[in-house]
């Protein structure tokens, strides 16, 4: 059954083989270099699966999004995935929707399934995803790259998906959260933690600019924190600068979640960026002409040290910087 519902997804990929074979062969075109990333999402860690067929099509659009999310961050243009999806035993009623939330999520990135793997799992539910993309040869963006000086951007806004997370995960933190939040307002932060929107439209901007990147999943401060380390840097995170939606504004001053949560929640996938300060101009016109707001929130330094200054400039302290993965 899994293979019936899979093998239409490879539709259009002819290396794919119609999902027939033990492997698929995946052409390059010339002059490009094919970009590899893999994420797993888990029940219970990344995910709060209730059974439901509406819910298995978010969260299958949500693991492949999540993907595309890191091949965005590396200036990539998606071009096919492979599968690996860990199973519970018996009648799975809802897997035609979760079947149907990755071929939504495909069409709209514009690439094919190619191959995968089926097992099956004690409880629960476990996903891979291996996304493939293409950057010209030798223009993939690394985190890496910062250097002293680079003007720090975040796109989008930040914090609304851990909020998401509280108002289905919390009994008490998420009637607190309804009661301040409109209808409205509920739907937006539920949808940032179901259906994150990878920030594609940034891509070649962020080559043409020579930028420093990665996406924002783990937590804004704890990503910055990986970004310096693998640029051999340091950087000062400038708090009251950090964008936030009018809903995640809201919940702020009333005091129902700290600045620091909405920092260090994670899963926002919006791309953090180190930008050389002769390319900021050509930066934020770039994103202006992709449809995409970026912010400028701090500025890499020299030395190893992550500083995040508050309204007063004052250094924040932090319980946790972000999720951990181990």
């Amino acid at each position: 059954m899994v293979a019936r519902l899979l093998a239409p997804l490879a539709h259009g990929l002819p290396g794919a083989l119609g999902l027939e074979d033990d492997a698929a062969v995946v052409s390059v075109p010339p002059g490009h270099d094919l970009v590899v990333t893999l994420d797993t999402l888990n029940d219970g860690v990344h995910f709060l699966f209730d059974g439901s067929s509406a819910q298995a099509r978010d969260i299958a659009a949500k693991a492949l999004a999540v993907n595309v999310s890191d091949l965005a961050a590396k200036g990539a243009v998606p071009h096919a995935y492979f599968l690996s999806l860990a199973l519970p035993g018996g009648e799975l009623p809802w897997l035609d929707s979760f079947v149907a939330g990755l071929a939504e999520a495909q069409a709209q990135f514009g690439m094919a399934l190619s191959g995968g793997d089926t097992t099956r799992i004690g409880a629960g539910l476990s996903i891979s995803i291996t996304a493939l993309g293409l950057v010209p040869a030798g223009g993939m963006v690394r985190r890496g790259g910062a250097r002293s000086g680079d003007v720090l951007y975040v796109s989008g806004t930040i914090g609304d998906a851990v909020l998401g997370l509280e108002l289905r995960r919390e009994a008490a933190e998420a009637a607190a959260l309804m009661e301040a939040l409109s209808e409205a307002e509920v739907v937006q932060l539920l949808r940032r933690h179901l259906r994150p929107e990878p920030r594609l439209a940034l891509a070649s901007v962020l080559r043409q600019c020579q930028a420093a990147a990665m996406d924002v999943s783990d937590g804004l401060v704890i990503d910055l924190d990986r970004m310096c380390r693998a640029s051999r840097t340091g950087a000062r995170l400038m708090a009251a600068q950090v964008p936030h939606s009018a809903a995640a504004s809201k919940v702020l001053s009333a005091g129902l979640v700290t600045r620091q949560r909405l920092m260090t929640g994670g899963d926002d996938y919006e791309i953090l960026a180190a930008v050389p300060c002769p390319m900021t101009g050509r930066f934020e016109a770039g994103a202006a002409a992709a449809g995409i707001a970026v912010t400028a929130v701090g500025e890499m330094i020299a030395g190893g040290e992550v500083v995040v200054l508050d309204e007063a400039l004052a250094p924040m302290t932090f319980v946790s910087r972000g999720f951990a993965h181990l």
